[in-house]
């Protein structure tokens, strides 16, 4: 699907279907008073490119920020993707947790239904429901990485 040029956009990734909404238009910025830009810029922890005082200073920022983003990720600036090898030892991890026991998925269960041993099993009980809660986790984290 070919991107309109000239727009930036934001991809609502929580459809299933690509919907696109636009980011800041120069017009929508001019209207605003300097005092609202800032706000905006505050909202966003961008700093204006210039002198403070000029609404340009906040226009440029609030505009240019998404395309810069997106450059600074391409350019393995800032937040960056993992290698296939570490998401393979993520994996791996993963795979070393094996998978919960019928026992031990039915005491899952019934600790999510808030049903606990008295102490001190109780500490172990967790001990499983924690660690059952950190696998899901991590194959949330693996699902969302494989995008």
């Amino acid at each position: 699907m070919s991107k309109p040029s000239g727009k930036l956009l934001l991809i609502d990734t929580t459809f299933k279907e690509w919907q696109f909404y636009f980011m800041f238009t120069r017009t929508e910025l001019e209207i605003k008073t300097v005092p609202e830009l800032r706000l905006l810029c505050q909202r966003y922890r961008l700093k204006p490119t210039g002198n403070s005082g000029y609404k340009d200073s906040y226009v440029v920022s609030l505009m240019a920020f998404p395309a810069l983003a997106l450059n600074q990720l391409q350019q393995h600036r800032g937040l960056k993707r993992l290698s296939f090898e570490d998401y393979q030892a993520l994996s791996a991890i993963l795979d070393k947790m094996d998978r919960p026991t019928d026992e031990q998925s039915a005491l899952i269960k019934l600790s999510l239904e808030g049903r606990y041993y008295e102490s001190p099993k109780a500490w172990e009980q967790q001990k499983l429901l924690n660690l059952y809660k950190a696998k899901l986790k991590l194959e949330e984290i693996l699902d969302l990485l494989g995008d």
